[in-house]
């Protein structure tokens, strides 16, 4: 089974695959026969669910709420 971690749960997010803004929902490990990659769950404006590599994504803040 593998552990996910839902610390950052609910943190906005940019996918900059799609150049969208989604929700991180948890943090887990995908491990392949020869190395580890850092993965995330996320969810779209459209509610649909998706897992990325962690390294496609960053925390959006955005500048309007200043």
């Amino acid at each position: 089974m593998v552990e996910k971690d839902y610390m950052l749960y609910g943190t906005k997010i940019l996918n900059l695959k799609t150049q969208e803004i989604g929700l991180l929902i948890c943090l887990w490990e995908n491990k392949y026969a020869d190395k580890t990659v850092d993965f995330a769950t996320c969810v779209d404006k459209n509610g649909k669910r998706y897992n990325i590599e962690l390294d496609n994504i960053r925390g959006f803040e955005d500048d309007f709420e200043k």
